[in-house]
């Protein structure tokens, strides 16, 4: 499962827009934004990583002008770790990945008052990237580039979702990436504050769910922020599977 995780990782950093290989690493790079959240590296499972590879993927953020940062499935990089931590990365965060398979998948039950389906055009791709930086907190303009990284996806084979009330408002909303050997991410997930603990998380994320069964794929997986998320996604059928690691220069 730890593979099959970090597989699709690198799969996924490899098709960004300007994505970059240094030694064991894929760097997933986006002209269009120097968010690190975007912008960030992955090691290829089952490498061997020295300190030279280390210094050498440094070199190569600083190259393009973005912040040194990796995200990972621990188990598939041994010794990784302590080699940033000797170069002067800093551990963000730790957390645990859940998967879901078509045989586990729970559809749970309709939320009244609203629709969750996939944005018709532009206006509700800006009103989901907007639904999305309310909910995480972020205070930012919606771009063209931010929609534009929406249409990319779906053209791709990737999903959107969002919930819509019954005055047309983006309650929250949801993607996933193009399903890669079998396997999809599932990632964004959020609901604006006001129409929270109504089902709507767990809705979204069913959808997309769906829609990656559909397309082929057996495995669904994202990661939960906390316990009431871990809640609602352990409900349609998600369970704990590996710990990932995000770390930054």
């Amino acid at each position: 499962m730890d593979l099959r995780i970090q597989q699709s990782v690198v799969t996924n950093l490899s098709r960004r827009p300007a994505a970059v290989e240094s030694g064991p690493f894929i760097l997933g790079f986006d002209p269009a934004t120097d968010s690190p959240n975007i912008n960030y590296a992955t090691p290829r499972p089952g490498t061997e990583i020295t300190a030279s590879d280390v210094g050498s993927l440094v070199s190569a953020f600083h190259s393009a002008s973005r912040q040194p940062r990796l995200e990972y499935v621990v188990n598939c990089a041994p010794g990784l770790e302590e080699l940033l931590l000797a170069a002067g990365f800093t551990v963000e965060e730790r957390h645990e990945f859940l998967t879901c398979s078509p045989e586990s998948f729970v559809s749970p039950p309709v939320v009244d008052g609203f629709v969750v389906r996939q944005p018709e055009n532009r206006a509700e791709r800006a009103a989901m990237v907007a639904a999305q930086g309310e909910a995480f907190g972020d205070a930012f303009e919606v771009s063209d580039a931010d929609v534009d990284r929406l249409e990319t996806l779906r053209q791709r084979g990737g999903f959107e979702m969002a919930a819509f009330a019954s005055d047309g408002t983006c309650a929250g909303a949801g993607q996933a990436v193009p399903p890669g050997g079998g396997v999809s991410e599932i990632a964004g997930i959020a609901v604006r504050a006001p129409y929270r603990r109504r089902g709507l998380g767990g809705a979204i994320t069913a959808a997309l769910s769906r829609l990656i069964f559909e397309s082929g794929a057996d495995l669904a997986w994202l990661e939960a922020s906390g316990d009431d998320s871990w809640r609602v996604y352990e409900r349609i059928g998600f369970r704990a599977a590996g710990r990932r690691l995000y770390i930054r220069l």
